[in-house]
């Protein structure tokens, strides 16, 4: 890791001391702190009333337990959170995620994370994330909703379209949001369709909000290509996962003359050199519900499987790596082979795939970075674009609000652009992400008092 400056770095030991066992948290937090080094040199003011430490603590953290009855009759138990982060900009919003791996480090990590990018898109949202260790994987659909129910039984209480809005994230799709929302309006009696996004367009849901985290990461990583003079057309692509957020990276890649030659699950990745055939990949994934190495099956001639344990989706030479599955997936390791393969460009459409080891890599060797918190931001923009329109009982044309991602996706990049180049390191996207989205939440808490 970089340093921290040190009239910071007491903040960072004191998070560190109070949130102990919760790494991916820590790096969160570090990563912010050591870009505001530049800020506190240039306005001491965001030093005053404990501003800065009052950012990295949540306003609300919210732990309960989920009991729920399987098929057979058996009662389980799943642990949930809530992280209400920082509401200085509107309120709490962020997603919620099932995953056998989520604890309250990382739904505190998501939130740190969740509150700058929120305020990277210029909406009037704050931060949050939430989640349960239940997995998805192999449940039943009856099991599934039971589970949601059950979940949101507790969780609706401190949900409100004025309070807190969650959406979804990995393991939570259209089919769980729906059983969410469907048992919030049991339980509340009321139809408040803006305290959930990601619904259906039967309900509620807005056009492109299924492509928007996977269209963003690309519309940011074109605009940062075309710094340089170029773009997607004819560059040979990579992208982790094969989740909702990958499929339509590749797609929209693809409609910018991209090719798109491999992509990968937990279980391994496919290399497909005539480029990854985006039907039968949604058919594999999202209607079978299958593993990646299906695709590889029904694909046959020129495409093949590699299982996790022989090898990395960062083997295979690119020009652009756009890592969309989840934290930490790209390591110092990975990101050596991508500059070896000589990649031009890296776009993160998860949170925090890339380790700080990579992305120290990925700069020293002046590849073109995108953080997370930048460029997969077009998610909860469209989130919050299906919040105005559930507000307004409006709804707009999937071109309409394609046009407004695209337009946000490009002010994202040119304000993180502008900002590092404000603070002296030019092309450090990184760095104007970080400062950009802290300067935006910072000033909100100062004019909003001790609170």
């Amino acid at each position: 890791m970089n340093c921290i400056d040190e009239k910071l770095q007491p903040i960072f030991s004191e998070v560190t001391r109070r949130n102990c066992g919760e790494p991916e948290f820590h790096q969160a937090v570090h990563e912010v702190l050591e870009s505001l080094g530049r800020v506190v040199a240039k306005h001491p003011h965001f030093l005053d009333q404990a501003l800065i430490e009052r950012i990295c603590e949540p306003e609300r953290q919210v732990i309960f337990r989920v009991p729920w009855v399987d098929d057979s009759g058996k009662v389980q138990i799943n642990r949930a959170f809530r992280v209400q982060f920082n509401s200085a900009l509107g309120p709490y919003k962020g997603g919620m995620r099932f995953h056998p791996s989520v604890n309250v480090g990382i739904i505190k990590f998501l939130g740190f994370e969740q509150t700058f990018k929120n305020a990277l898109t210029g909406m009037p949202i704050g931060g949050g994330k939430g989640g349960s260790d239940f997995d998805p994987k192999g449940k039943s659909d009856g099991e599934i909703m039971r589970f949601c129910q059950s979940l949101m039984t507790e969780l609706h209480r401190h949900l409100g379209e004025y309070t807190d809005v969650p959406a979804g994230d990995i393991g939570v799709g259209g089919r769980e949001i729906g059983y969410m929302f469907g048992q919030y309006k049991r339980l509340t009696n009321r139809y408040e369709a803006g305290v959930i996004t990601g619904k259906a367009l039967a309900y509620g849901g807005s056009r492109a909000r299924t492509e928007a985290t996977g269209y963003g990461n690309t519309y940011f990583v074109q605009a940062m290509l075309q710094t340089k003079g170029t773009d997607f057309e004819g560059k040979k692509v990579v992208v982790s996962g094969s989740g909702n957020v990958a499929i339509y990276t590749i797609e929209k890649v693809q409609s910018f003359g991209g090719k798109v030659i491999a992509c990968s699950d937990s279980s391994g990745y496919v290399v497909d050199e005539g480029g990854i055939d985006l039907e039968l990949l949604k058919e594999v994934k999202d209607v079978r519900r299958e593993r990646i190495s299906e695709y590889a099956k029904a694909k046959g001639v020129g495409t093949y499987f590699i299982s996790a344990d022989k090898g990395s989706v960062w083997d295979v030479p690119c020009d652009v790596a756009m890592p969309s599955a989840t934290q930490n997936e790209l390591s110092g390791k990975d990101a050596d082979t991508l500059v070896k393969n000589r990649v031009i460009a890296v776009g993160e459409g998860a949170n925090m795939p890339s380790t700080p080891e990579a992305i120290q890599v990925f700069q020293t060797a002046e590849v073109l970075f995108a953080p997370g918190k930048a460029a997969n931001a077009g998610g909860v923009a469209t989130s919050a674009l299906e919040m105005q329109q559930n507000a307004s009982r409006d709804s707009w044309t999937f071109e309409q609000t394609e046009e407004r991602l695209a337009t946000i996706m490009r002010n994202i990049h040119d304000t993180c652009a502008a900002t590092a180049e404000e603070y002296g390191a030019p092309g450090n996207y990184v760095l104007g992400a970080n400062i950009a989205g802290f300067v935006r939440v910072a000033e909100a808490m100062q004019m909003l008092g001790v609170i």
